[in-house]
């Protein structure tokens, strides 16, 4: 028999009995934990997620409001237009000179896109868009729906190179005969414009599901489940990480480009249209992992006292708080500090990038200025010289030749208007006025703008061309702008040579290729020749933007622009643009 009194059993049995509740304590700490974050985590999720819902469709709202709003707005002009004076009795008399001056005061009174007057052949008789003018529209549904249909008839459009146009259109009648179509553009690409700011990914589609507007433009087109579809699927480990990450929360609605999304969805009083929301769930996840978060910490800390107070006979407990407390304190101001010392380097920050940003505009502000300088000094030297000229001629007792003259500074007004129009629209590196162009015509133009230039120095300019057009798409003005810009460095090169020569020889391939090749000392830093501000030029001859500015605009068409030296001396300068295509050319 075991004496009840030994000192050995009694000792066995405390250190048995302390793991043992030890154990308990920790079993039963762990499944509340698991407990409480489960369900504070199902909780808060559907929380959360119906408040982000809430907000999603008063944003919805909004959004469909916006868009019948410039609906309706723009539907009622096709009716005040039918009933207009001046463009039914120039329907009647088949005589438009002052109809497109019309239809653009109403455009600029009313605020709508566009406008186009189309006779009872569908051709463009006016239009605010001068280019529209001459061109056929009877195959277009605005057109035969609206000679159909006695009201305005709305119509969508797919457009070239993606997109819909919105129009409304409706027939000018006059004793039971159709005079004209009127026709009305309406502009929501604006805003689809303003929604692509948002975080939420906006798609409006009509009744049949085909996307008309979305924030993503690979999208517009497409029925919404197509637009959904990832072009990459997942992988094996995508999938399990997605499946790990969402166990705990309602499933998403959605997936866009492989991450979840909430969906809302509101039907547009407007033709069956509606209107879908995506909402990514990354605000909700980051709320709800923040209280997580707490509760986290919360059993850890409990865990730790507990742990804590289990053990308390197996250590000094005087000693251990003492040591601990004295750690956290350290631990607290070292905190504190790195805190305070986080908190002033972001406000450093924050004012260095505000220099920054004062800085970045006021260089842009200086090299539009210059830009705007050195593209204008060729208009005006030509127009001294024509203006000169004009000046003799009408001394001479010669009015028509001065006439000539006045019609080429007009011109060259017009085209001092177009380059400014340019240049604000480099910053957007596209053009909105691309056309077919013959390569042949625009060297003869800008030669015919560096007449004066030519006329002031003894310069032999050889030109060798195709016989047939070489055609290419781009904008006539800005491909002018970089024939003249190579022609003028050409010249500039070829200053200080007896013989000055500048040879320009076109031809076409798979590339329309126009070389540029001068008889002058050649470039000596190649690698720096299309540096913006880089120029081998006295103070005041050049600022060194020329050349920068004309190879961008020839990388916005398409091409490239290079230069190198030549064998024999002097420089070379080629542009290289892609051939329009027998189709474009048909077409044209």
């Amino acid at each position: 028999m075991q004496d009840v009194n030994d000192p050995t059993q009694s000792g066995d049995s405390a250190p048995a009995a302390v793991s043992w509740r030890m154990r308990l304590a920790v079993g039963l700490l762990l499944v509340v934990a698991a407990g409480t974050v489960l369900t504070t985590n199902r909780w808060l999720s559907e929380r959360f997620t119906e408040t982000t819902r809430n907000r999603a469709e008063l944003r919805l709202a909004l959004y469909s409001g916006n868009v019948i709003s410039e609906l309706q707005r723009t539907s009622v002009v096709p009716l005040l237009l039918t009933d207009d004076p001046a463009i039914r009795d120039a329907l009647v008399r088949d005589s438009f000179p002052d109809t497109t001056l019309r239809l653009m005061q109403v455009q600029e009174e009313i605020g709508v896109a566009s406008i186009m007057l189309l006779d009872k052949d569908g051709r463009t008789v006016g239009a605010t868009d001068r280019n529209l003018l001459g061109t056929s529209h009877r195959d277009r549904s605005y057109f035969f729906e609206a000679q159909r249909s006695r009201d305005t008839v709305f119509a969508a459009a797919p457009r070239e190179g993606g997109g819909f146009d919105f129009t409304y259109s409706r027939g000018i009648t006059a004793e039971g005969r159709v005079l004209g179509v009127i026709v009305v553009g309406v502009d929501l690409m604006k805003h689809e414009r303003a929604w692509a700011g948002l975080q939420d990914e906006v798609v409006v589609a009509d009744s049949e599901g085909t996307v008309l507007l979305a924030t993503e433009p690979v999208w517009r087109g497409k029925s919404v489940e197509q637009a959904l579809i990832s072009p990459e699927a997942p992988s094996a480990f995508g999938r399990a990480l997605k499946g790990a990450a969402d166990w705990a929360q309602n499933p998403p609605d959605a997936y866009v480009s492989g991450e979840a999304v909430l969906r809302t969805e509101a039907r547009v009083p407007f033709r069956g249209w509606k209107m879908i929301t995506f909402t990514e769930y990354d605000s909700v996840r980051e709320r709800v992992n923040g209280v997580i978060a707490l509760e986290i910490m919360g059993f850890a800390i409990l865990a730790a006292l507990t742990f804590y107070m289990l053990s308390r006979r197996a250590w000094s407990q005087s000693q251990s708080f003492r040591r601990e407390s004295a750690e956290l304190r350290l631990l607290n101001a070292r905190l504190s500090r790195e805190i305070a010392e986080r908190e002033k380097v972001q406000k450093n920050l924050e004012v260095a990038e505000l220099t920054l940003a004062q800085s970045s505009k006021l260089a842009a502000l200086g090299e539009m200025s210059a830009a705007v300088s050195h593209e204008l000094n060729q208009p005006l030297a030509a127009m001294k010289t024509y203006l000169a000229g004009a000046r003799l001629l009408l001394q001479r007792k010669r009015p028509e030749e001065a006439l000539s003259s006045f019609q080429r500074i007009d011109d060259l007004i017009e085209r001092m208007g177009a380059i400014t129009r340019q240049l604000k629209s480099y910053a957007r590196k596209g053009g909105e006025a691309f056309e077919p162009v013959d390569l042949r015509n625009a060297l003869s133009s800008a030669l015919s703008m560096m007449e004066p230039q030519l006329k002031a120095r003894v310069v032999r300019i050889t030109r060798t061309l195709p016989r047939q057009p070489v055609m290419v798409m781009a904008d006539r003005i800005r491909l002018e702008q970089v024939i003249i810009n190579l022609l003028r460095n050409a010249l500039d090169a070829t200053k200080d040579v007896a013989a000055p020569q500048i040879d320009l020889l076109l031809s076409a391939g798979e590339l329309a290729t126009l070389r540029v090749r001068d008889n002058g000392h050649g470039i000596k830093e190649l690698d720096n020749i299309f540096e913006p501000f880089y120029t081998t030029k006295k103070p005041g001859e050049g600022v060194g933007l020329g050349l920068a500015i004309s190879s961008g605009i020839v990388t916005d068409l398409g091409g490239r622009l290079t230069a190198h030296n030549a064998e024999g001396g002097g420089a070379v300068f080629e542009m290289q643009l892609p051939v329009l295509g027998k189709e474009a050319e048909a077409a044209e």
